[in-house]
């Protein structure tokens, strides 16, 4: 029995926006994290899910895998179903062992056994290299949270320019250094927000009307059910 997960291209184009910012309190995003963020080096990425979707438990988690990331190994986790969703690639090519590749790990998907309740956290790892290629990019892990009535798509990824804090539903990533220096130097990894405690909470405040003229674009992965 396998499960199938398929992406849709969904563009959006906005003509004139007006926003207007008050006070609200962190929002818990799904998140990701690297024990090792060097081009060349192997790391154990860590997905972290806070929450349901607006109060809803969560049944499936399905990440996206960037590329040129080709193979991963994902952790099994107590609860869950774990698979990998494969593509071909276009043409074969060596890994780095020499051994010649035609596929590519295209999405990892975990599957509740029961449902992880609402304000339950839970977490799922990835281990991989990463290319020497990818110094200096960000790569985003699009997440698709599926629950018991509804989807979360986690893959939101900012335009040039943009803010990352103006999105409401951020795909998570990691930036990806040269060499041990330039990690050393950048700012702490991802930590996640924190929920509101009641004694206080981290808040943007703005006065006034912005019109902005865009145009969006942005995929979703769909769910494919499980077969009998």
């Amino acid at each position: 029995m396998q499960s199938l997960l398929t992406r849709t291209a969904v563009v959006g184009a906005t003509a004139a926006l007006a926003v207007l910012v008050t006070a609200t309190p962190a929002a818990a995003h799904v998140t990701i994290s690297a024990t090792d963020t060097v081009a060349g080096a192997y790391t154990l990425l860590t997905v972290s899910v806070p929450h349901g979707c607006e109060g809803e438990a969560t049944t499936a988690i399905a990440i996206q895998i960037p590329e040129p990331l080709n193979a991963v190994t994902p952790s099994a986790n107590p609860g869950w179903d774990v698979e990998k969703v494969m593509v071909d690639l276009p043409e074969p090519i060596a890994d780095s062992h020499g051994n010649e590749i035609t596929e590519r790990v295209d999405q990892v998907v975990y599957t509740a056994k029961t449902p992880l309740p609402d304000g339950i956290r839970d977490a799922f790892e990835l281990s991989l290299r990463l290319p020497e290629e990818t110094a200096g990019q960000t790569l985003y892990f699009p997440v698709v949270q599926t629950c018991t009535g509804s989807d979360h798509p986690w893959i939101e990824i900012p335009a040039e320019g943009q803010n990352p804090d103006e999105i409401e539903s951020p795909a998570p990533s990691i930036t990806v250094a040269a060499d041990a220096e330039d990690a050393a130097a950048e700012p702490a990894a991802v930590v996640e927000s924190s929920e509101e405690d009641g004694s206080g909470f981290i808040a943007y405040l703005a006065l006034g009307v912005a019109v902005v003229g865009t145009a969006l674009a942005a995929f979703a992965l769909v769910r494919g059910r499980r077969q009998a």
